[in-house]
């Protein structure tokens, strides 16, 4: 892993907004990687580009400094001004040999994220891996460095608990709601049409409920929200003469008095003696305080959410030292496969300069003491130095492999 070079500007040490800058689309990356990769004569090259994080992965003879990555941040078809390009040479991180190995490692088991424990990163690693690769970016070492990658990370994620305990309040909540045992015909009102309700509702949709209701202040909003659920839209007032009835509902507005009170509850219930479910994700509550009490109602509110939320991230953080001590063993499991990659590509010379060795021999060394062998003598000539090449062939490999495996 001597060559392996990693260029890293992350949310760590660059805002969000100023970091966008560097996100390329993927035309403009299908261009602007292969001119990176010739212009710095880098041998293999692909980039992982989210969000949070934008870092160059490549394979390059060159120790790597500061001015270099001034010249790689000058040479982004982005207009930046000195200012910027300053600011993002100064907040880089440049990984080097074992330190890129496994800080690539990090990132990919989710180490190195905003919230750790998030396993989509391995799969974004893989993904811009594979987009290299189709542009034939990458080589022998990014090869056997993403085996690597996603072998650990499936160990880490495995044996591990650290991505297990959701975090997110939208998944929290719909765990609460799985524990309940609510059937997917369950009859949803969704209340309020912003950010968190169209996550949630389409997080819903994805496992398979598919009976929603939207109501919102304003109609239009309900009805953007109601498209993509296959839902029916109303506008917020209708709530009081709904008469379909509900089983779970979902609220999240941004009023500052309660909406769903007693007399709005009953109403809706219509006396049905089901078992009923709120859950309030707006602040403050849209749930009047008389309400959380009703018979057969299971009330969950934003702020329990939130402290389960930050329970389960303080044991994802704890599970820690369990991750890294994986990510150390591949690391020296690696050592000697690379050891013995570069014997292979090393011994790859070695069956054609046996050829021409025997080659060399039989047609000008013996040429004249064989050309006088009757034709079965030939035969058997012929069969013996076949015998001979491939045996000899595969001594030297063997003989180097084991010692590899006696140094590990």
């Amino acid at each position: 892993m001597n060559h392996l070079r990693i260029i890293a500007f992350t949310h760590k040490n660059i805002g969000l907004s100023t970091l966008g800058k560097l996100v390329l689309d993927a035309e403009q990356l299908q261009t602007f990687l292969p001119y990176l990769k010739t212009k710095f004569n880098w041998s293999e090259l692909f980039v992982v580009s989210t969000c949070n994080r934008v870092e160059f992965i490549f394979a390059s003879e060159s120790v790597i400094d500061k001015p270099e990555v001034e010249s790689l941040v000058e040479s982004f078809p982005v207009k930046l001004s000195s200012t910027e390009v300053a600011h993002f040479v100064k907040q880089s991180e440049i990984y080097q040999e074992k330190n890129a190995l496994e800080h690539l490692l990090r990132v990919s088991c989710s180490l190195e994220s905003m919230v750790v424990g998030e396993k989509e990163i391995l799969a974004q690693v893989r993904k811009d891996y594979e987009t290299a690769k189709c542009l034939g970016l990458t080589g022998d070492l990014l090869r056997l460095v993403m085996n690597r990658v996603v072998k650990t990370a499936k160990e880490v994620y495995t044996h591990t608990d650290i991505s297990k305990k959701p975090i997110s309040v939208v998944s929290i909540a719909y765990r609460t709601l799985r524990s309940l045992n609510f059937p997917k015909n369950t009859r949803f009102l969704i209340i309020g049409s912003g950010v968190t309700n169209q996550h949630f509702g389409k997080y819903l949709k994805k496992h398979g409920f598919s009976d929603f209701s939207v109501f919102n202040r304003t109609l239009e909003n309900a009805q953007k929200l109601a498209k993509d659920l296959q839902a029916n839209a109303y506008p917020l007032e209708d709530l009081y003469t709904f008469k379909n009835g509900f089983d779970v509902i979902i609220t999240c507005t941004g009023a500052t008095e309660p909406i769903i009170h007693q007399k709005l509850y009953n109403q809706l219930v219509n006396s049905e003696e089901s078992k009923k479910l709120i859950i309030d994700l707006a602040v403050p509550n849209d749930t009047a305080e008389e309400v959380k009490n009703n018979k057969h109602l299971t009330y969950v509110n934003i702020e329990s959410l939130q402290q389960i939320a930050e329970q389960n991230k303080a044991e994802r953080y704890k599970e820690l030292a369990a991750a890294e001590a994986i990510i150390e063993q591949n690391i020296e499991e690696f050592k000697p496969i690379l050891k013995q990659r570069k014997v292979e590509l090393a011994m790859r010379q070695v069956p054609e300069q046996i050829k021409a060795i025997r080659q060399v021999a039989t047609e000008e060394i013996f040429a004249k003491e064989i050309n006088e062998l009757d034709a079965h003598s030939r035969e058997v000539l012929e069969k013996v130095l076949n015998y001979v090449e491939k045996k000899y062939i595969k001594v030297p490999m063997v003989m180097a492999k084991d010692i590899l495996v006696k140094e590990a």
